[in-house]
């Protein structure tokens, strides 16, 4: 194939990627909404709810980030080390 046809095949897979990524997002976003609020049920435990769905939120977020990152760099034959392997060498 083409490079032209190779570039819009890598753009549409990437679109359709991200599609799928954000029905994904979506759904997440409502169990776990649901979830907290389930156990936040008392009028006045609707921030501390919402800070709990904040934090559950960030934590998966940067989990996934970092696991699709190292998977990205294993295709491509780079170590992303988590530490700094010197820094630890010198504690």
């Amino acid at each position: 194939m083409s490079s032209m046809k190779v570039q819009v095949m890598d753009t549409i897979a990437a679109l359709m990627t991200a599609a799928f990524g954000l029905i994904a997002a979506l759904a997440w976003n409502a169990a776990i909404s649901d979830a907290v609020k389930q156990y936040f049920s008392k009028p006045g435990d609707q921030l501390i709810g919402e800070f709990v769905y904040a934090v559950i939120v960030t934590i998966l977020a940067v989990v996934a980030i970092l696991l699709i990152a190292r998977s990205i760099a294993k295709l491509k034959n780079v170590e992303l080390p988590l530490v700094n392997k010197k820094e630890v060498a010198k504690k």
